[in-house]
């Protein structure tokens, strides 16, 4: 697709979002069996939710716009998820894994924040409200999943992966 308009890159981007949270509910239940933290377990079982619905919601958006949320595979979404898959393969104690797991589901919700307030932006731009709205909720759930996941790497599991 050409992408000659404001409109036409803010639909690229509302894919690239819909592969990508394809993406994480795939790699997802991989991260919670890894994980030996209980909090970290519940932390990702709850993300895994969310993200669920937040597919539900672009998904949503492409409905509304009579689009098709279909055609684009999120290359930095594949790669941000190999990464953490490698951090699965080489820890050797369950403490690092994860605090490195942490780290993996860091980049996750960094690379979302990103792309998720640039859509929002188009949205607004675009004068698509109900669509902004939507984005807007999906962008404060990416950020207090970051923050949520910054607090349990610096109360215990890096605590602990430092032993």
């Amino acid at each position: 697709m050409q992408v000659d308009s404001l409109k036409k890159l803010y639909l690229d981007e509302l894919r690239d979002l819909v592969s990508s949270e394809s993406q994480i509910i795939n790699a997802m239940p991989k991260m919670i069996q890894a994980a030996s933290s209980k909090e970290l377990k519940n932390a990702f079982n709850e993300h895994l939710d969310v993200t669920k619905r937040q597919l539900d919601r672009l998904k949503e958006i492409f409905r509304n716009m009579n689009e098709s949320p279909e055609g684009k595979s999120c290359a930095g979404m594949e790669g941000i998820i190999r990464e953490g898959q490698e951090i699965i393969g080489q820890a050797t104690n369950s403490e690092v894994k994860d605090a490195g797991l942490i780290a993996a589901a860091q980049r996750i919700e960094h690379y979302e924040i990103a792309v998720y307030g640039v859509v929002r932006t188009y949205a607004e731009i675009l004068g698509d409200e109900d669509s902004r709205d939507l984005l807007q909720n999906t962008l404060d759930e990416e950020k207090e999943t970051d923050k949520k996941l910054t607090e349990l790497a610096v109360n215990s599991i890096n605590v602990e992966a430092r032993k």
